[in-house]
Parts: structure tokens; C-alpha cells; sequence
């Protein structure tokens, strides 16, 4: 299933077209590492990483809009960010990953 919607991210990352080549190329390179990471923290936490799955698809699928809502982007982002409040010690480069993703879409200029 995480699978499934990173896939469905690294499409979506793909065919925006309000990003800037150099936004999307970073966004789909972070994407690469949560893919990763994901994977291996859904062994233990299947229902958390669908989580933070759910919440980078939402997130790219506010920033990839034609007609953006800012709004809408920073409450996806929040929860984003919240997703993985306090796996920083047992989960680091999860939770590395997240903030780059998060600071990512944060400065795509919307």
C-alpha cells in the first residue's frame, strides 16, 4: 500500500507543472529517501508510515494544483511535519527526510 501512493507521489512530482525543474528534481530526490526509509519503518509502524505516506501525497497533490491554496498547503505540511513529531531519536534520517520535504514545499513559493 505505501508503495502504492509513492508511486502515485513520484507521478504526481513528475507531471506538475508549477514547479521549477530544480523543485521538482529536489522533490523527487526526497521522495527516493522516504521511499526507503518508509519501507523499512512500516515493518514496525505499518500504520503510521501510512500515515506519513498520506500526508506527502496530500502535500505534493496541493502543491502540483493548477490553481494553488496556499491555506490548504500549509495545513497538508502541518500534519506532515506532526506525522512524525517525536521519532527524531529512534527514527533520525525518517525524520530528516520529513523536515527536508516539509521545508521543500514550504519554499516552492506558494
Amino acid at each position: 500500500m505505501i508503495e502504492d501512493t509513492i508511486a502515485g507521489i513520484e507521478s504526481r512530482l513528475a507531471h506538475a507543472q508549477g514547479l521549477s525543474a530544480e523543485q521538482r528534481a529536489e522533490l523527487q530526490g526526497l521522495v527516493a529517501q522516504l521511499k526507503a526509509e518508509l519501507v523499512r519503518f512500516s515493518a514496525t509502524n505499518s500504520d503510521q508510515a501510512r500515515s506519513i505516506a498520506g500526508y506527502v501525497d496530500l502535500s505534493t497533490h496541493e502543491i502540483s494544483r493548477a490553481e494553488k491554496h496556499p491555506g490548504l498547503l500549509n495545513h497538508a505540511v502541518a500534519g506532515l511535519s506532526y506525522s512524525v513529531a517525536g521519532l527524531e531519536t529512534q527514527h533520525p534520517r525518517l525524520t530528516a527526510t520529513i523536515n527536508a520535504i516539509c521545508a521543500a514545499l514550504a519554499n516552492s513559493g506558494i
